[in-house]
């Protein structure tokens, strides 16, 4: 064991970990998820101290023999060593200090350990002086935030993209397959399988493009302001140089605040990315749903699609398929709806200069973005890409319905379309049958106005019949 100290007074903390008092103190004190930090937060967090030292070198305050082994420490983080050197919990008081500070100490004591001092020598490299130089984790705690949200972000944003191709492919593949549309749960007039795949995958892509723009408001920081924004022991120069050097470290652009008080006050941003995730989640239930429903049956339901048979259904029915990959897109976009209501009443919830409810916000964040991000990839790599059409099926429905009669309105009007659809629904005949009986139409005529082309695609059904 080694004796370390702060204000509050001296710990013991075991002599082979490289965190320190204060990480210490976090340890006991939380006790709140049963986990640690997400491992790509420590990774961003060490971005934000690798570019804070590199700005400080740059100014001169911070010597370039302390600053370059703070350096090479961060690059370890970085490249994922010493990941397991950070047992906080997420969920934790004090707007993330505590958080901060194990990545300071973990910083200064491996940099001790490269000048070959022992661990806890804060005399020579320390975690408030050095490693928290020009900071407060009032700037560098959410800065981290939003560059872990974006390394996670992209990652999201490429699943997304991926399952729109993958439904795009299958708008191809389904492109000539017609079958009932429905609204209200009930028949409506016909669309092409393939239109469905299409509609999904541009509202997946819109929900991609919302995420792209939320993000963009998360490369605004405020490094450099320091307690409460107002740049207190930070230079100008330092302010403009952070900037710089984070964007160089993360391979994004970041840029300071026009205001970094409000930046340093106000949280928003974080509620308008985690807000373009819970809208996106809600596009995802809805189609998930859809297809669960086409997929229903097979004997009794709509059986439309097939989907691909992943693990028996029941412990009690033998034969029983569930549709358990739509089911697990659901639950996973239920729970990012529900982080974002717990980050929502933590963005309201800060005073004055500063939001203390970061570390509740960040948890929530992240796990959206993970949870999400696996979400529908899984969908994608266990449901999308073997999914099946029910083509007899499609056709069987198509046969039995009434709704086509709609594309006989210019044709024959209202009146008679709708003494049509009664009889076909009172006779159970097909509607065609009703019409040849009629005499209302020939069959060639019939025909044409009710072909798949004709009826899925804009314009009037057998239009080109009414110029004749």
């Amino acid at each position: 064991m080694r004796i370390e100290h702060d204000f509050l007074g001296e710990m013991q903390v075991p002599d082979e970990v490289y965190y320190g008092v204060q990480t210490m103190r976090g340890k006991e004190n939380f006790h709140i998820t049963g986990q640690t930090i997400d491992p790509e937060f420590v990774q961003a967090m060490a971005m934000v101290k690798k570019a804070a030292a590199l700005a400080n070198m740059s100014t001169g305050r911070l010597s370039k023999e302390i600053g370059d082994l703070l350096v090479q420490a961060a690059d370890e983080i970085i490249a994922g060593k010493l990941l397991d050197q950070f047992p906080l919990d997420p969920i934790q008081g004090g707007a993330g200090t505590s958080i901060n500070m194990n990545v300071n100490e973990v910083l200064c004591n491996r940099a001790l350990e490269l000048k070959g001092e022992a661990k806890g020598s804060y005399d020579i490299i320390s975690p408030n002086n050095h490693a928290n130089m020009a900071q407060s984790t009032n700037d560098s705690f959410p800065t981290g935030i939003k560059v872990c949200a974006n390394y996670k972000g992209k990652k999201l944003v490429a699943a997304l993209n991926r399952l729109a191709d993958e439904l795009d492919k299958k708008a191809f593949e389904f492109k000539d397959i017609l079958k009932m549309g429905r609204t209200h749960l009930q028949d409506a007039v016909p669309i092409t399988l393939g239109q469905e795949m299409g509609m999904y995958a541009s509202s997946v892509r819109r929900g991609a493009r919302r995420i792209e723009t939320a993000m963009q408001g998360l490369r605004t920081m405020n490094m450099g302001g320091t307690a409460v924004g107002t740049g207190l022991n930070a230079e100008p120069e330092y302010i403009k140089a952070v900037a710089k050097t984070l964007s160089e470290v993360t391979g994004d652009t970041y840029v300071t605040a026009d205001d970094i008080i409000d930046a340093t006050n106000n949280t928003d941003g974080f509620a308008d990315f985690s807000g373009a995730m819970k809208v996106t989640a809600l596009t995802l239930i809805k189609m998930a749903n859809d297809f669960r429903l086409m997929a229903s049956g097979p004997r009794c339901g709509l059986n439309e699609l097939k989907l691909p048979q992943r693990q028996p259904g029941s412990s009690i029915m033998p034969g029983k398929v569930n549709p358990v990959i739509a089911e697990v897109l659901d639950q996973a976009c239920y729970q990012v709806i529900g982080n974002d209501l717990a980050l929502t009443l933590g963005v309201e919830n800060g005073q004055f200069e500063l939001n203390v409810m970061e570390p509740v916000m960040a948890f929530n964040m992240f796990n959206s973005l993970n949870y999400m991000t696996n979400a529908v990839n899984t969908f994608v790599d266990k449901l999308l890409v073997d999914i099946e059409p029910n083509r007899e099926q499609c056709h069987k429905w198509l046969g039995g319905a009434v709704g086509t009669v709609t594309a006989l309105l210019p044709h024959i009007g209202y009146e008679k379309s709708a003494a049509l659809a009664k009889e076909a629904y009172l006779t159970g005949k097909p509607i065609k049958e009703v019409i040849l009986e009629k005499g209302w139409l020939t069959k060639e005529y019939m025909e044409h106005v009710l072909s798949p082309e004709q009826m899925t695609t804009p314009g009037i059904a057998g239009g080109d019949l009414l110029k004749k």
